[in-house]
């Protein structure tokens, strides 16, 4: 299948690594061209070496919890390959534990980056979108149900799940299309770390394996196949849905 995506052009945020980044290898690998965000800029710029360089991809060093990071990102895309056709907006995990054991630093410095930076990224790059354009946003199953000791993601996932939808509304009739993506088990840095906090890393995940119907955790690959379909316009008609990435694990129908 051609999925379109020759000379389109996305920025992705978190994408230095991780899902991210693999999300940009299947852009890239199929003609798009992309521009890549991070907190570290050495690292973003690697991982644009990575992907072929300048002519396939840029990277800027940027933070979400910053106010002028949305704009960098849209006026980079138009300055350096001159159109923007869509986002993958992901930002790190909040810190493990419970809702009621993360202080109220905790749930700001989730909150400022987590939500109110995905909602200022999603908003400004949608109004900057032509009929066409995709966004999607990097959740977690846990938007659904919750998962045991992330307390902060529980809380706030499911928000911006609503978001997702509500944004999918507002801005369908203009052509341009949300969805958000529900990654579960993927075998990034993040899981590795929830991994090693559990103190018996392989035990937890032959734990972890034996609640996924597919008995295995995925590859970031997985998810980036699947996130480039939905920010192409080969997935045209998708809008306002929440889809799973997680092998089966999500018993909701």
């Amino acid at each position: 299948m051609d999925l379109g995506l020759t000379d389109r052009v996305y920025v992705l945020t978190g994408a230095s690594r991780g899902l991210g980044f693999a999300t940009a290898e299947c852009l890239v690998a199929d003609g798009a061209r992309v521009v890549l965000a991070a907190r570290d800029t050495a690292r973003a710029a690697a991982a644009a070496a990575q992907l072929g360089g300048p002519e396939h991809a840029v990277a800027i060093g940027a933070d979400l919890a910053d106010p002028a990071t949305p704009d960098r990102l849209v006026e980079t895309a138009r300055t350096r390959f001159g159109r923007l056709d869509g986002a993958l907006i992901s930002v790190g995990g909040p810190p493990p534990g419970t809702a009621s054991a993360a202080t109220d630093e905790q749930w700001r410095q989730a909150f400022e980056t987590v939500f109110l930076g995905t909602v200022r990224t999603a908003r400004t790059v949608a109004a900057a979108l032509p009929a066409g354009g995709a966004i999607a946003l990097v959740l977690s199953t846990s938007a659904r149900t919750p998962i045991a000791g992330l307390g902060i993601s529980n809380g706030l996932r499911p928000g911006l799940a609503g978001v997702a939808k509500d944004m999918a509304d507002e801005y369908g009739p203009q052509g341009v299309r949300l969805v958000g993506l529900l990654p579960g088990r993927i075998m990034t840095d993040r899981n590795r770390e929830l991994l090693a906090a559990s103190g018996d890393p392989e035990r937890a995940r032959a734990e972890a394996e034996a609640g996924i119907p597919l008995r295995r955790i995925a590859e970031p690959a997985e998810f980036g196949r699947v996130a480039a379909f939905v920010l192409s316009p080969a997935a045209s008609y998708l809008t306002g849905v929440t889809i799973p990435v997680d092998g089966g694990a999500l018993r909701g129908l």
